[in-house]
């Protein structure tokens, strides 16, 4: 299909973002930035959190890895409900009884200055490294298949998509992106049902007789018994349950648009029906990466992995089924870079920078503090995009789980503490001990044959490190909760 066409379709479907930018981001502040006036419609931000949580990535690796461990990312998603019943129950009654603009704030409340902002910075270095995983994961496939054509280099492909990011989030911040992601998860669903109906017809099956062709291919498995396995069902419900915890409900970008929500109720039901909507959908991401193998496998497509999904779209697929894709793609990959800059931004003013504590600032320039740390940010994206071309994984979904359980781990642990234990720690040495954590679970993942034989480590290295962190606070600490409330 001739790139240009698709360009202009890219195009069209930028400019329907920037007019909705636009309209939404009118008259807006920091407060609406920051967290949407608390104003947001609970129901319109469960749908887009669901775009925000599949990604670029859960859209061509998921259906990519199902040759490899055919249906057993079903077991995380599993767990994924689980966490989001705690986040619901617990996380969300807290953030709310506390009224936080950033929920880091929480860690300055219970445990001290120090440990507030090593919670917010080990948020800004996880969520940089994810989200910029996740935005070359789609630059990657979007340069392939029509940039090249026109000799724009990579970066600079990297630079339209940040530019053009930042021209719709520049203004409105979260009061904004509820309704861009409301927008982009609708496409993105679309073509995801889209492409499985043209399947099955190409195919000539129907959901029963897929299935069954594959469970013969060996795609289809959802639960795996063996413990030594890291796709043992336990450790991936485990896994699923706190990466949720931590990827949702101890992370800004997330957590700022629940509590833009008027009240803790709404936003509850916005979590619960938005996990019961993600699972479904993952589901389906899994079949048809079932589906897409079968056809694979029927044009004999030795192409497998992140590759297949985009290959087959673009090169064996109608016209009108590239631009559904290409559409697709880029209405997983916003959601999840635009919240992530303005997550980032929030963060970064609100927690390491203090502004909203700087009285000695007129509103005027706060705006524009936010404006410089807004565009600082993207050219860090832009630097660390440009580092994961190098690096070139072939499966973005497993680095970016991996890095999650590297720098989670320690948000984990200082929320953990904080909420089960009612002891003080010494705060000016919890640094040193979240980063302890990450090294000895780096350590532990890259000689785990050596020390724990046949037994693998998963996705459970989150709970892992999470718990060292724990148990590193628990001995700087002493009896007696530290809390005030001076945040």
């Amino acid at each position: 299909m001739s790139p240009f066409f698709l360009f202009t379709f890219v195009i069209a479907y930028f400019l329907i973002l920037l007019l909705v930018a636009w309209y939404t981001g009118r008259n807006s502040t920091n407060e609406s930035f920051f967290i949407g006036n608390k104003s947001s419609n609970w129901m319109l931000v469960a749908f887009g959190m669901v775009g925000t949580s599949l990604s670029g990535v859960t859209f061509v690796s998921v259906p990519g890895a199902v040759a490899k461990e055919s249906f057993a990312y079903f077991q995380v998603t599993i767990g994924y409900l689980i966490g989001y019943i705690v986040i619901a129950y617990v996380l969300l009654p807290l953030y709310y009884r506390l009224n936080l603009t950033s929920i880091y704030n929480y860690l300055q409340n219970r445990l001290g200055f120090t440990s507030y902002k090593t919670g917010a910075s080990f948020f800004i270095l996880s969520r940089t490294l994810g989200a910029t995983a996740r935005l070359y994961l789609v630059v990657n496939i979007l340069q392939d298949a029509i940039l090249n054509s026109f000799h724009i280099p990579f970066w600079a492909t990297t630079l339209i998509i940040l530019v053009m990011i930042l021209l719709y989030t520049y203004e409105g911040g979260v009061k904004t992106i509820v309704y861009t992601d409301t927008l982009q998860t609708s496409c993105m669903l679309l073509g995801l049902v889209i492409c499985v109906i043209y399947i099955l017809n190409t195919l000539h099956l129907g959901l029963g007789n897929s299935l069954q062709a594959m469970h013969e291919k060996g795609y289809s498995q959802i639960f795996f018994s063996n413990p030594n396995s890291k796709l043992f069902f336990v450790k991936q419900v485990l896994a699923g349950a706190f990466i949720t915890i931590t990827m949702t409900g101890m992370d800004q970008e997330m957590m700022q648009k629940n509590i833009s929500v008027k009240t803790l109720k709404n936003s509850q039901k916005n979590v619960i029906s938005m996990s019961l909507v993600l699972m479904f959908v993952i589901f389906i991401f899994l079949f048809l990466g079932g589906l897409l193998y079968l056809y694979a496998g029927q044009l004999n497509l030795p192409v497998t992995g992140d590759k297949l999904f985009p290959a087959i779209a673009l090169d064996h697929m109608p016209p009108f089924i590239s631009v559904i894709f290409i559409i697709a793609l880029i209405s997983a990959l916003f959601p999840s870079a635009d919240g992530a800059i303005t997550a980032l931004t929030s963060t970064f003013c609100i927690d390491i920078i203090g502004m909203q504590r700087r009285m000695d600032l007129t509103d005027a320039q706060k705006k524009k503090m936010r404006q410089r740390v807004h565009l600082s940010f993207a050219v860090i994206f832009l630097a660390f995009v440009m580092v994961f071309k190098w690096i070139n994984n072939p499966s973005m979904i497993g680095l970016i789980l991996k890095v999650a359980a590297f720098t989670y781990g320690p948000i984990l642990g200082l929320f953990a503490f904080g909420i089960l234990l009612k002891r003080s720690v010494k705060d000016k040495w919890v640094p040193l001990i979240c980063i302890a954590s990450p090294v000895i679970c780096f350590l532990l993942d890259k000689f785990q044959k050596q020390i724990f034989g046949s037994f693998e480590l998963g996705l459970e290295l989150l709970i892992i490190n999470g718990l060292i962190t724990f148990i590193g606070l628990f001995l700087i600490s002493k009896n007696g909760e530290r809390i005030t409330h001076n945040a």
